[in-house]
């Protein structure tokens, strides 16, 4: 490489000529006179008759007076003498200084100049090629560095978030009780000291009634659990240990209302039997309204304003927590978008990377609720509406279930003037484009709570408020 090449022009230092004129031994300057020396006058001019290459010196000549040195040739310069022999024998003759090549110093600037261009990786690789452009016949290596011994994992990485929150979820094994026991494998996690388990309601739904269930934590040791409550319209259960263990760690439970879209996800589960497993993602969407089957093929939905994430989620990850990037708990992984089943559910199709998770704070409500009394309480707005029509709303049914009136008389929707035809469009101000949706938003709320909703009648757009009733049970 050279500078030509690398179009730099770096200045080189002076150096020697290529063939510099050898001088006579016995009439070398003495050291440093080229460099320190005053000049001498200069000697008388060779008439031009005389030829220009002079007689070699007598050797009663050999030695220039102290005062008067010879002045090195112009554009020229002396090799240094030789130091003085200082051991046994006869002084050596001076030797030549070997003539230094100008194309080694070129290179070096070269390489310099293309190391300071090309940053980090070529600083490497230009000290290398200066090494070697220096005639050095020693090698330089550098030798890898081991792992510290006292390798810490900073609060707040995947790894750190992972291994608190570990110790506090369960793979849940649930059997049915019939002849030819069914049964599957999901997830949970500890929801308070005294042993209780919140998981989904799909998870336990075959053992509910003479099966059985075990949860297993992260450690290995099994325990025998049985269901203290289930609501299969949320899909949320909780369980109770069996003998549970001292020192249970409930994970901290954090505030899905606060969370946004962007926000680090981290899903731990049991995908495909799979225990302990770790994914991560981030909030893909909020407020997704989800209607997800049990698996059962009875038809029975449930449905949540879920929050959406790409972590990665598959049958047996059901139940498990959904945490933040602080480790605390914002949903809990309820459903996932399968290519392979063509619809929201449980089916044994891989992640497509959208998965739903019930936001936790509903999900708390209702666990609360079904360890006090052990049935679930539902709001209502008292009327039925069509579960399969897309029309741009919730359009209010005709008929309810079983011949009864679409609109319960006396209840909220009757009481705030809705009739069997209205089409719902909004819920406060989000808009409403099916019956699914609409009973998602409702069940975020509680029995009581005032809302706004907005309805069409013959073309008319019409805002009203309704309040809250109740139902007990699935």
């Amino acid at each position: 490489m050279s500078t030509e090449n690398e179009g730099n022009a770096v200045p080189s230092a002076p150096s020697a000529p290529s063939t510099p004129p050898v001088p006579p031994s016995s009439s070398a300057p003495t050291e440093g006179a080229h460099e320190t020396a005053p000049a001498a006058p200069e000697p008388p001019r060779t008439p031009p008759h005389v030829p220009a290459a002079p007689a070699a010196p007598t050797q009663t000549h050999d030695v220039p007076p102290p005062h008067t040195p010879p002045a090195a040739p112009p554009g020229t310069g002396w090799p240094a003498p030789p130091p003085p022999p200082t051991g046994w024998g006869a002084p050596l003759p001076p030797v030549a200084e070997p003539p230094r090549k100008r194309s080694g110093g070129g290179l070096v600037a070269a390489v310099l100049a293309a190391a300071l261009v090309a940053g980090g990786v070529g600083g490497g690789i230009g000290y290398w090629a200066a090494e070697q452009g220096g005639g050095s016949s020693s090698s330089t290596t550098v030798a890898a560095g081991e792992a510290p011994a006292d390798f810490k994992r900073e609060p707040g990485t995947v790894a750190a978030v992972a291994s608190k929150a570990l110790p506090s979820v369960v793979t849940i094994e649930a059997k049915s009780g019939g002849t030819e026991a069914e049964g599957g494998t999901g997830t949970g996690f500890v929801y308070d000291k005294e042993g209780h388990i919140l998981t989904n309601n799909h998870v336990v739904a075959s053992a509910a009634e003479g099966g059985t269930l075990s949860a297993t934590f992260s450690n290995g040791k099994k325990y025998d659990a049985e269901v203290v409550g289930r609501a299969q319209g949320y899909d949320v259960a909780v369980l109770k240990l069996k003998n549970a263990p001292s020192g249970l760690t409930p994970l901290p439970l954090g505030n899905s209302d606060k969370v946004a879209v962007g926000d680090s996800t981290i899903a731990i589960g049991a995908p495909f039997g799979l225990s302990n497993t770790v994914t991560t993602g981030i909030v893909s969407a909020k407020n997704r309204p989800v209607a997800s089957g049990d698996g059962s093929g009875a038809g029975r939905n449930s449905y949540m304003s879920a929050l959406q994430t790409d972590a990665s989620i598959n049958p047996g990850n059901s139940g498990g927590p959904l945490l933040d990037a602080r480790g605390a708990v914002i949903g809990i992984n309820s459903a996932i978008q399968s290519a392979g089943s063509g619809g929201l559910g449980q089916s044994q199709a891989g992640s497509i990377g959208l998965g739903f998770a019930i936001p936790v704070n509903q999900a708390k409500g209702v666990a609360d609720q079904l360890i006090k009394t052990g049935q679930p309480v539902y709001p209502v707005i008292g009327a039925t509406v069509n579960m399969t029509e897309e029309s741009g709303g919730a359009r209010i049914a005709d008929q309810g279930e079983g011949g009864t009136p679409a609109v319960v008389p006396g209840g909220p929707a009757a009481k705030a003037g809705l009739k069997p035809g209205d089409v719902i469009t909004k819920f406060g101000d989000l808009t409403i484009d099916s019956g699914p949706t609409l009973i998602s938003e409702i069940w975020t709320h509680k029995p009581g709570d005032k809302v706004t909703l907005t309805y069409e009648r013959g073309g008319k757009e019409t805002t009203v408020d309704v309040t809250l009733g109740q139902r007990k049970g699935d």
